[in-house]
């Protein structure tokens, strides 16, 4: 069965481009020109991966991103016509798993999407398969794989899928320094496409939920100028 990608754009032109090439590469859409059209879509027709532009009618895309990712675990890519930092790393924190800024070439967005449904496939059938890898401890951090949850002194952390992704991996890798452009590719699933920016503002994001104080972090720590480790001595 073929992928259904929702589109959340109001510009008719861009759709239609969006369209015709999505549905050369096999997938299948469904369109929103509104943001709470666009809303009430990604909540009731179960898309497989969501196109969400920041600049839409009646609500815009940081709004519908926040409302979505209260009931929902879709991948969301944001398209943004800026170049701003600022709303790259707002879209992020709200919990959107990638943007693109426009114009874009039709090649890396199918790589991006492509790249985001393997990897929410794989998430989805490590949770659904996989019930016997129980959890890891840190202290007060428990890591529990079966639940895809992590408890810090015994209250839930509301982590969204890819940051959940993240700590899982660099805590199963205890210790073991990776780039960010690995991070993109183990934890993102990106080959050749992606800002490493994204790891940044992600475990920037992690920190805050997870670190009693995230200016100091004890759990996921940052080895300059390389990347990003787990901290090994924190395991009991």
């Amino acid at each position: 069965m073929s992928k259904k990608i929702l589109i959340i754009e109001d510009e008719k032109h861009i759709v239609d481009i969006l369209k015709h090439n999505l549905k050369k590469e096999g997938f299948t859409t469904i369109e929103a020109y509104d943001g709470e059209q666009g809303l009430e879509m990604g909540l009731n027709d179960n898309p497989d991966l969501i196109l969400l532009d920041i600049m839409l009618p009646k609500m815009d895309g940081f709004a519908v991103c926040r409302k979505l990712r209260q009931s929902v675990n879709t991948p969301i890519i944001m398209l943004t016509a800026r170049e701003e930092e600022v709303d790259k790393v707002l879209g992020l924190e709200l919990g959107a798993d990638d943007y693109i800024t426009k114009p874009f070439s039709q090649r890396e967005l199918i790589a991006r999407i492509k790249a985001n449904l393997r990897r929410n496939s794989i998430d989805e059938s490590n949770n659904s398969n996989e019930k016997s890898k129980g959890s890891m401890v840190f202290g007060e951090l428990t890591i529990d794989f079966d639940r895809y949850e992590v408890i810090r002194a015994g209250k839930v952390i509301e982590l969204t899928l890819r940051e959940f992704e993240l700590v899982k991996f660099l805590a199963q890798h205890q210790g073991q320094v990776f780039s960010r452009e690995s991070l993109l590719k183990k934890v993102w699933g990106y080959e050749y496409y992606g800002d490493v920016r994204t790891v940044d503002v992600t475990v920037r994001r992690i920190r805050e939920k997870l670190e009693p104080e995230p200016s100091n972090p004890q759990y996921i720590l940052t080895k300059r100028g390389v990347g990003y480790y787990f901290n090994k001595a924190e395991q009991t």
